[in-house]
């Protein structure tokens, strides 16, 4: 393969190409290393997402408090991703349910099992034990009231006051207080961030602080150019300064004139010459 035969001569289009060869460097590697960074933190996200991802392998157990709440909506369901997920626990209802809490707490912090409950108690533990995180989003929906006596004439006035607190968003300020005050720091984005002008700014400096510094070199070799002319041609350098502007603007190229090379002859020719060309003038007085 052959390169091209188009190379810059001149210092300041040097300096162009070589700013932008550094320039182009830069970018190509800061994407690669952008690249690289989302492909491993792929890797290295977890494989379960959701109560889809659990119900498709058997790797990992899960289960839930026997005889709690959340036992009687996967027993009772008509999903049938979560009746998958019921025939999974109940076939192996000795070894994946738990007596509390605590116990599937534990075992999650230390074996291979995922333990599902309500996403109330699931945020409360979370903030208290960083270790412990929360996958997927809500299976279901339950809501929770206050029991009271049948004719009970409190009942009205605490529905109310409940819907107020919910409401006046008092009800929320309570939870984030009670549930996230001092606990764990929210979790990052795991996403490789995209590239912005924040990240490679710093090119675009170089890149432009090189364009400008072309510039004065063009113009100082524009300049050096231009006195050198007007001392080899022997004139001002104001007009050998406008001359090359006109040429650079008309993308010429300035026509170097070389001296012709001296003929050599014979003296007594040049004589018989000389002589020749006096006989044929008339008038022409020969000088002794």
């Amino acid at each position: 393969m052959a390169g091209s035969e188009l190379m810059p001569k001149a210092l300041s289009t040097r300096i162009v190409g070589g700013i932008w060869w550094f320039f182009t460097l830069i970018i190509i590697s800061s994407y690669t290393a952008n690249l690289a960074a989302f492909l491993t933190v792929e890797r290295m996200e977890s494989p379960i997402d959701s109560a889809d991802d659990l119900a498709k392998q058997t790797k990992i157990e899960y289960g839930v408090v026997e005889d709690g709440s959340t036992m009687t909506f996967f027993k009772k369901t008509k999903i049938s991703t979560y009746d998958k997920m019921w025939e999974f626990m109940s076939s192996r209802r000795h070894t994946v349910m738990v007596k509390s809490i605590e116990e599937g707490i534990e075992r999650v912090l230390t074996s291979d099992y995922a333990f599902l409950m309500e996403s109330t108690t699931i945020e409360f533990v979370t903030q208290r034990n960083c270790n412990l995180t929360q996958i997927g989003g809500l299976i279901d929906s339950k809501a929770y009231g206050v029991g009271t006596p049948m004719g009970s004439p409190y009942r009205d006035k605490i529905t109310i006051a409940i819907l107020q607190l919910q409401e006046e968003g008092k009800l929320h300020m309570m939870k984030e207080k009670w549930w996230r005050g001092n606990g764990c720091p929210e979790e990052e984005n795991k996403e490789a961030s995209a590239l912005g002008v924040q990240n490679i700014g710093g090119i675009f400096i170089v890149l432009a602080a090189g364009l400008v510094l072309s510039v004065f070199v063009a113009v100082g070799e524009f300049l050096y150019k231009s006195k050198q002319n007007a001392q080899l041609e022997k004139r001002s350098f104001c007009s050998a300064m406008v001359d090359e502007l006109r040429i650079s603007l008309k993308c010429q190229r300035r026509l170097k004139h070389k001296p012709q090379a001296p003929v050599m002859v014979k003296t007594d020719e040049v004589i018989n010459m000389h002589t020749f060309n006096d006989r044929r003038l008339p008038g022409k007085e020969t000088m002794a």
